[in-house]
């Protein structure tokens, strides 16, 4: 056995330093190479050779620093991680869960969009590394929600003790099964929906920390 593939002080584990420049612009065309070949063929058809030629980084140079399949999809989600996306603020809880809803069903509504996202989760299931890079991405994603619901409470709109991840998590949980475990098709009406229901289950103080 030897120590190549695993993470050093010279060559940390991805997600663990953020470096610029040359190892930015790097990491930065690994990443797209990843995203385009999920979206092309999914985890299961992604090889290191396909990544190393759309990425222009050398086969030796994957494995050294990303150690393989795994620590490539897992960075690539890392990255994704690293956005400045903020949640929607529309000066009111309702029309905010609203806005959060369409957001999931307009990801997935385009394919040439939902490739990579649908091709992720795919992915976790088939890679523990995977699962755990994108279980890191959506509580990171659903930490930035929480602002949805803090700013609720300071118009009245939501009471203290609400458990604010649980209810942005709700939001999207109903869209999230009917595309991932039941097949169905999503659209405008289900996001509105799902955010009428959260809203009423909210005031009705179901959320409330127990």
């Amino acid at each position: 056995m030897t120590n190549e593939g695993v993470p050093t002080d010279e060559h940390p584990a991805p997600g663990t330093r953020r470096p610029g420049g040359r190892t930015a612009r790097t990491r930065a065309a690994v990443r797209d190479a990843v995203l385009s070949g999920l979206s092309d063929h999914g985890y299961p058809g992604l090889t290191i050779e396909y990544v190393a030629e759309h990425s222009g980084v050398h086969k030796t140079t994957l494995y050294r620093r990303w150690g393989g399949l795994e620590g490539l999809v897992a960075d690539a989600l890392d990255l994704a991680g690293e956005d400045t996306w903020t949640p929607p603020d529309t000066g009111s809880l309702e029309g905010d869960l609203h806005a959060l809803a369409h957001e999931v069903v307009d990801a997935f509504a385009d394919e040439s969009k939902a490739a990579a996202p649908t091709a992720f989760i795919a992915a976790s299931f088939q890679s523990p590394r995977a699962a755990d890079a994108l279980r890191a991405f959506y509580t990171e994603r659903f930490s930035r929600c929480e602002a949805v619901v803090a700013r609720a409470v300071e118009r009245g709109e939501a009471d203290r003790d609400t458990d604010a991840a649980a209810l942005v998590r709700a939001v999207s949980a109903p869209l999230m099964l009917r595309l991932f475990v039941t097949r169905e098709p999503v659209d405008a009406a289900l996001a509105d929906q799902s955010a009428a229901v959260v809203l009423a289950a909210a005031r009705a103080g179901a959320f409330a920390r127990r």
